[in-house]
């Protein structure tokens, strides 16, 4: 008989019915894994949006008050698309209550605040997991396991990049995302995560970092509550907020294995729609891939007298892991939200075979280590070593 889990989303915008879509999946997906995730309850602060959410996704129960989710018996895991503001203390609530708890990246709004949520769940013994869903992509994990059998030889370089054009329009709404009270930091915490966690999946931890940040667009119309999402745009005439967080985040980066290389990332650069992408080269190869391109990727590999010494394309397909879960053969894509259904249902995994999951909100924290280099950097103008955060 399949194993349920009870599951309880706070937070209904985008990424929530994302969530939720993706748990509904699982069983069709993943049948051989035997887990039926049962939606039980579902919260927003716009009641419409909650209410919408249990008429057409199935949950069985909405509300507007959070802590009716973490307080329902049958909630074993809780899922936090919030707003990064409330992280801490929806995580904390959830611990305290015994419920494991799969949060969005960041993780909070600052490195600090990240360091001392990944405490509470620590302490409480929970299982945790993190939005970092990139790294389910098959063709990622194909390449990183190039990396480890060795196929690529030893790291020389990488570089990783986050390119999205959602805030490049100047009329783009003043969402969450570009206050620094509910978001903390800008596209340091939102893009930069990222590529930092595939960073650590591919090459390992980062040893120091010299970085620089930049706001393009200082001021934006306000939204209207529960009205479109942070690709809206506002309307001529709309009052207009501050932006107080950066859209720009540059970074050097040295390895602890001794690999350079390169982070960069931008919300209002024009051009790139959403290129969050990585290059690895190491002493016997050489890997590239673009999300914009996500079912497939560039591989060097040279033998010993080859005449064609150059890049191949790669196409994805059901010999990558969890390919064939989506689809069957090769060059048959998969999408973004196919990603979510690999991340939860690796999660629920973790639970039923009662192992951490990867990524939890340690590796959470691992990235905010790096992030609050990059912060002391653009301060200092220096390179900053990547240390340890308090409340550990």
């Amino acid at each position: 008989m399949p194993t349920t889990i009870g599951i309880g989303v706070i937070g209904m915008g985008w990424m929530g019915q994302a969530h939720t879509r993706s748990y509904l999946q699982i069983p069709l997906r993943f049948p051989e894994g035997d887990i039926m995730p049962r939606l039980i309850i579902c919260a927003d602060n716009v009641e419409e949006r909650a209410d919408q959410a249990k008429a057409v996704l199935g949950f069985e129960n909405s509300t507007t008050n959070w802590q009716k989710v973490i307080e329902h018996p049958d909630v074993k895991v809780v899922n936090i698309t919030s707003p990064n503001n409330l992280h801490g203390e929806l995580v904390s609530a959830a611990a305290a209550a015994g419920k494991h708890v799969f949060c969005e990246k960041p993780v909070g709004r600052t490195p600090e605040e990240t360091a001392q949520i990944a405490k509470t769940t620590r302490e409480a013994g929970i299982k945790s997991g993190t939005g970092f869903n990139y790294r389910w992509t098959p063709l990622v994990q194909h390449t990183r396991n190039l990396i480890q059998e060795g196929k690529l030889g030893d790291l020389t370089h990488y570089q990783g990049r986050f390119f999205s054009m959602y805030g490049s329009h100047p009329m783009g709404q003043f969402s969450w995302r570009f206050d620094s009270d509910l978001a903390g930091l800008g596209v340091l915490g939102d893009l930069m995560s990222h590529v930092v966690d595939l960073a650590h999946m591919m090459a390992g931890p980062v040893k120091r970092v010299c970085s620089q940040s930049h706001t393009f667009i200082t001021e934006r119309p306000l939204p209207v509550p529960g009205r479109g999402t942070h690709y809206s745009l506002g309307r001529l005439g709309d009052p207009m907020g501050e932006v107080d967080n950066e859209d720009y985040v540059g970074a050097l980066v040295e390895f602890a294995n001794g690999a350079r290389g390169s982070f960069e990332t931008s919300r209002t650069i024009f051009g790139p729609k959403c290129q969050f992408s990585f290059g690895v080269n190491g002493t016997k190869g050489a890997a590239s891939w673009d999300f914009e391109r996500m079912n497939e990727m560039q591989l060097y590999m040279p033998s010993d007298g080859d005449a064609d010494d150059g890049y191949m394309r790669v196409l994805a397909g059901d010999n990558y892991p969890h390919h064939g879960n989506f689809v069957p053969g090769s060059g048959n894509g998969i999408g973004y939200e196919d990603l979510k259904v690999i991340e939860v249902y690796e999660f629920l995994q973790s639970i039923i075979n009662d192992r951490q999951h990867t990524p939890s909100l340690e590796d959470a924290l691992r990235v905010a280590e790096v992030n609050a280099a990059m912060v002391r950097s653009w301060r200092s103008g220096k390179w900053e070593e990547v240390t340890p955060l308090g409340s550990q």
